[in-house]
């Protein structure tokens, strides 16, 4: 089975800009709209949780991912472990 290369790096740029823009638009908007912009999180962290899994999915190591969160492997394994087992 031949590694498969997928390029995001335009895609994760287009959802940068995406990001800053709807900051600068809550800025200059209503209080509310603060919050939902924060509830921006969530939704990041259970990406960047399915993307862990898709990379250990495809058989990526611990470190390999850590690497690529730039964290430890052990402190990616206790981060996405759990959640990958759950």
């Amino acid at each position: 089975m031949g590694r498969r290369e997928v390029d995001t790096t335009a895609y994760v740029d287009f959802a940068r800009r995406i990001i800053r823009a709807a900051g600068d638009r809550v800025g200059r908007g209503d209080d509310w709209e603060l919050g939902e912009l924060t509830s921006l999180r969530d939704d990041l962290e259970r990406a960047i949780a399915r993307a862990v899994e898709g990379q250990r999915a495809q058989g990526h190591s611990w470190a390999y991912v850590g690497d690529g969160l730039g964290i430890s492997r052990q402190a990616a394994q206790q981060r996405y472990g759990e959640r990958a087992s759950a």
